[in-house]
């Protein structure tokens, strides 16, 4: 028997678990302390100013925190909810498009809307999942690429700050490698809040932005949809999010023998994406990483009780929201190079995974490294992003080279 099959579809007969409370909060301050920094470069990338960038990180907060506590709690199983982080590095290296915010809001709320569809209309999830995983890989490890290069570059031009961030990153990593990301980021922001010429004082030091950072609010952000941003950003959002979160996310679940529906999923997860992206709000989608921390034995002995985990993390996010001013006012005004650092940091872990995942099968390699090497020349035509293009070569690589089985006649 699964344990998905001794999950009550109702009641809260099992009780409270307070090691699944600790995992669920743990899984939040890791998925936030580790990833932050790559949401709010994202943003800055594709245009929001301090405001925006502030708007969006409390929605974000909402969205992931609602959303898991309302599937979790209907469903009975540890469903985790986390923001795109591979979306957001997508973000960084595309940059700013035609129509600035607005155009790329556009585009968040198109990719809301294609997770709908994806939930809707089975067919487009299966397209997606048909996509050649080298291939998904590849554009993955090609976006990731620059921005963990970074933290090396800062330490030719930040190098005090730079060296303190990785030597803590290498050495925290030794003795406890999951908290290795959250302490390089604390280091970094308390560096940057003693830095003078970036630090948190001077940031703060109009009443204005005072107010914003204590008091964070929502800033509706009008919409403006340009082909541009559609093909640029909207797509290749959408196709990094179903490919490197939400079916790894599915797939963790399955590794601990939870298999929920799919179609509450991303019809869930898909609004809340479209309808948040009018305050500036990137997509939210299914955690991948720290989903293991509520499914697995280790959030509860008994797999019926690890539900309240994913359910605590989601409380854990919608408390996070309320420091959403002082984190993107203090990230905001540091020095560029150093937030590309932290951020490269949080995805080197992925970077080696899609480069893996890219590169394994022989077949397919020649494919997939035009599609990472496209992706990562930063290559951008007619207004579309290298993302798109980097697909679509290495998918015309990947059919000029690809042979059909021949089936040995029968004896």
């Amino acid at each position: 028997m699964s344990s998905s099959d001794t999950v009550p579809a109702t009641g809260l007969s099992t009780g409270l678990s307070l090691r699944a409370v600790g995992a669920g909060l743990l899984a939040a301050l890791v998925g936030y302390a580790s990833s932050v920094a790559v949401v709010i470069h994202g943003l800055t990338a594709v245009g929001a100013s301090t405001e925006q960038v502030v708007s969006g990180l409390v929605l974000l907060g909402f969205a992931m925190g609602l959303t898991a506590m309302g599937l979790s709690l209907h469903r009975r199983k540890p469903i985790s909810i986390a923001w795109t982080t591979p979306g957001m590095a997508l973000l960084a290296a595309t940059g700013a498009v035609e129509g600035g915010f607005a155009a790329a809001v556009g585009a968040f709320v198109v990719t809301g809307v294609l997770i709908v569809l994806a939930g809707l209309w089975s067919p487009l999830g299966r397209w997606i999942a048909a996509i050649p995983k080298p291939l998904a890989n590849g554009m993955l490890a090609g976006i990731l690429l620059k921005l963990c290069l970074a933290p090396f570059l800062a330490v030719s031009q930040a190098p005090g700050m730079a060296l303190l961030v990785l030597a803590t990153w290498a050495v925290v990593g030794r003795v406890a490698r999951l908290y290795a990301v959250p302490a390089a980021v604390a280091v970094a922001l308390g560096a940057m809040a003693l830095d003078s010429s970036s630090g948190l004082a001077g940031g703060l030091a109009g009443g204005a932005a005072l107010s914003g950072a204590l008091w964070p609010s929502v800033t509706f952000v009008q919409p403006v949809f340009t082909w541009e941003a559609m093909v640029g950003i909207a797509l290749p959002l959408f196709v990094v999010t179903m490919a490197s979160q939400n079916i790894p996310g599915l797939a963790v679940l399955a590794t601990y023998n939870y298999a929920p529906p799919t179609r509450p999923i991303f019809l869930a997860t898909g609004a809340a994406s479209a309808l948040t992206a009018l305050g500036g709000a990137p997509t939210i989608n299914l955690a991948a990483i720290t989903a293991a921390l509520c499914a697995s034995p280790d959030a509860d002995p008994n797999p019926a009780r690890r539900w309240q985990a994913a359910f605590v993390g989601g409380v854990g996010y919608i408390l996070f929201a309320g420091l959403a001013g002082v984190t993107a006012v203090m990230v905001t005004r540091s020095p560029p190079i150093l937030i590309e650092a932290v951020a490269g940091l949080a995805l080197v872990g992925a970077f080696g995974s899609a480069l893996m995942g890219a590169v394994q099968v022989e077949a397919n390699r020649t494919a997939a490294l035009v599609t990472m090497l496209v992706t990562a020349s930063g290559l951008s035509f007619a207004g579309v992003g290298s993302a798109f293009w980097g697909l679509l070569l290495g998918g015309a690589v990947h059919l000029l080279h690809w042979r059909p089985s021949v089936s040995q006649p029968a004896k």
